[in-house]
């Protein structure tokens, strides 16, 4: 079998979808070709906006038989793994961090898998033979964000210099409920109690909520969204990483991974949440309201995605980073690990004590976390 080929790309265009998507399949949408290439191409990820793309890819001859979406950063925005104090520490030493090397998919901080390889490609192989890319390059580090924990531990396997570094998600997961009454009746008397107060609430101030998928989504549906999406960041003091150009894409080129929670207030929308959905799994990403009521975001965010999982056959739903507000809500602490490798040894070395330290906390948490959960039964 002939060698592989590793071959660094400037943009995920330069490969064609068919090609991409027969490696990532239909699971994990963040991965596939029409993500990756919304983003690129709507100009939300560029050397401009400081995510240089340049992919690494493996290949026979012509046939791609492996990829890494992989870029070079002059920041660490967008990511929700932070280093910032690592940059810091670092740059007042003397050194330069950025650029950095990261393999992760850009502002989306949803557990998944990031390499793909064609079924005859040895993992190791593949894995040592992609990280002559980032050495190659002379970074001053490589981050593996997201990636999920049996691809962590073959990463690891192939290069044990990584240093791992914990951290925690809430994510909700079917149990076999078949309905919102039936997962209700798992809960604790005193939180079934509340999530119906809460959803009552809701009803109660004349909104309804209607749930689009795919082709349904119209184009002043999307609008609506957008403007719901940027209230979210004004309110914060900025603009949203994403423009409406990008969303355009996605309905346009990835249709059946959207859906559209939409609330709407006599007959008006007046809030919005847009989730993607893989399989098996629903992700909540983006929401913003422009009105205030009571209950709102819980009912938007959360309780129209267990619907819909629900309805849907879906098992899981992960509705994003934060938020020790979802544990009253079902969704239980998940343990997630993130790779670095860092190239100067001193730095090397502050950073893998950190890590250390900060993973003893995280598991505590994650203890405390799950003691927490508000089900009759333990899950």
């Amino acid at each position: 079998m002939s060698r592989l080929c590793l071959v660094e790309l400037p943009a995920v265009a330069e490969v064609p979808a068919s090609a991409w998507n027969a490696l990532v399949g239909d699971d994990h949408p963040f991965l596939r070709h029409e993500f990756l290439h919304a983003l690129e191409a709507s100009g939300a990820v560029s050397a401009d906006t400081g995510w240089t793309p340049r992919h690494l890819t493996l290949w026979r001859g012509d046939t791609l038989v492996g990829l890494l979406p992989h870029y070079h950063k002059q920041h660490s925005f967008g990511e929700y793994v932070f280093d910032w104090a690592w940059a810091d520490a670092w740059e007042r030493a003397g050194g330069r961090y950025y650029p950095k090397g990261l393999s992760a998919i850009p502002f989306t901080p949803a557990p998944g898998p990031r390499l793909a390889l064609a079924a005859d490609v040895d993992p190791l192989d593949a894995r040592r033979c992609l990280a002559e890319g980032w050495e190659n390059a002379a970074l001053s580090s490589w981050h593996l964000l997201f990636a999920e924990e049996g691809e962590v531990a073959a990463w690891r396997e192939a290069r044990p210099d990584l240093i791992p570094r914990a951290g925690v998600q809430f994510q909700w997961q079917d149990h076999g409920f078949g309905d919102f009454d039936g997962f209700l009746a798992a809960l604790t008397s005193k939180r079934r109690k509340a999530i119906r107060r809460e959803r009552r609430r809701v009803a109660e101030q004349g909104l309804t909520l209607h749930r689009l998928e795919g082709e349904a989504i119209g184009e002043a549906d999307l609008a609506h969204f957008y403007r719901c999406y940027q209230i979210t960041y004004l309110e914060r003091g900025r603009q949203g990483y994403l423009n409406e150009a990008f969303f355009a894409r996605l309905r346009h080129h990835l249709p059946e991974a959207l859906v559209l929670v939409q609330a709407r207030m006599e007959g008006r929308p007046v809030a919005a949440a847009l989730c993607l959905q893989g399989c098996h799994t629903l992700y909540g990403r983006y929401w913003g309201s422009e009105i205030e009521a009571d209950g709102l975001h819980f009912e938007t965010c959360y309780y129209q995605g267990i619907e819909h999982c629900l309805a849907r056959g879906l098992q899981r739903f992960d509705p994003g980073t934060q938020g020790e507000h979802k544990l009253a809500r079902g969704f239980a602490p998940r343990r997630l690990t993130s790779l670095h490798h860092i190239a100067d040894p001193r730095l090397r070395a502050g950073v893998a004590r950190f890590c250390d330290e900060e993973a003893e906390h995280v598991a505590a948490y994650i203890e405390a976390a799950g003691e927490a959960l508000p089900f009759r039964v333990c899950r």
